[in-house]
């Protein structure tokens, strides 16, 4: 017992002392950066990120510094792994609009519309981990309300407590499915950015076969599958084409 208690110490002193070297070298990569001493900044940062550790915050300071350098992919690559983090954030994603210009390729964005817009855009209102919750909560309600019809005394009671009940399971329905359907979405959208410095995309995985375009560097596309050292992606105006993966670094990696 007495040697579980010392190893347990042990363990809270050397987590305390990760976390203080973590911020000490958060803190020293924050005042590189407002020297100007963007490339020691960038290695301070990425150093953190190395051992282990992510944040909105502090990809955001590593997208800060290659924008500074006027590295386009790392700049807008670091800016939307803060933004998977951190959706809603308004500096993340004003400063990728700013690294985005940098980019050469104009690439037009084909926007969803009709219902499937609709629906996506309800679905992505929460997380689908939160939908769960939601409807587990519901779910909860509607077991309160069929016990309040099942066990009501008069017939106003139980009409209410029934109504209640379908309302109830309808919400569960609902709730379960933009769950699924955001999930989905989530485990589909996987972005990359290219960080060659030029890359030809060809119809068909292997290297004879014909060009459909060439992209630079910053360029954001959306893997949708791999073979062999190929993966084919989809260009924001729905162009699909095969790359080499030696090209892209996918985001949420």
């Amino acid at each position: 017992m007495k040697n579980k208690i010392i190893l347990f110490l042990l363990f809270l002193v050397s987590f305390a002392n990760a976390s203080e070297s973590i911020d000490a070298t958060f803190k020293k990569a924050n005042d590189l950066y407002n020297k100007g001493d963007y490339e020691q900044a960038v290695q301070s940062f990425e150093s953190i990120v190395k051992q282990g550790n992510a944040s909105a915050d502090l990809y955001f300071n590593i997208g800060n510094c290659y924008y500074k350098l006027g590295k386009v992919a790392p700049s807008i690559y670091n800016y939307e792994k803060a933004l998977l983090l951190n959706p809603e954030d308004e500096a993340i994603q004003t400063n990728l609009s700013f690294a985005q210009k940098m980019a050469i390729d104009d690439i037009k964005i084909v926007p969803e519309v009709g219902f499937k817009k609709m629906v996506k855009e309800f679905t992505s209102t929460f997380h689908y981990d939160t939908w769960a919750w939601m409807a587990v909560f519901i779910a909860f309600l509607s077991l309160l309300s069929f016990l309040g019809y099942y066990f009501g005394n008069t017939v106003l009671l139980k009409r209410t407590f029934f109504s209640l009940f379908l309302l109830f399971l309808i919400g569960i329905g609902v709730t379960v499915f933009s769950a699924f359907l955001q999930k989905k979405y989530d485990a589909n959208y996987n972005p990359a950015i290219v960080f060659a410095e030029a890359t030809t995309l060809k119809a068909e995985p292997k290297n004879s076969s014909e060009d459909v375009v060439t992209l630079h560097e910053g360029t954001k596309v959306f893997v949708l599958e791999e073979l062999g050292n190929w993966k084919q992606v989809e260009l924001t105006d729905k162009t699909k084409a095969w790359i080499d993966k030696k090209a892209i670094r996918e985001v949420k990696k």
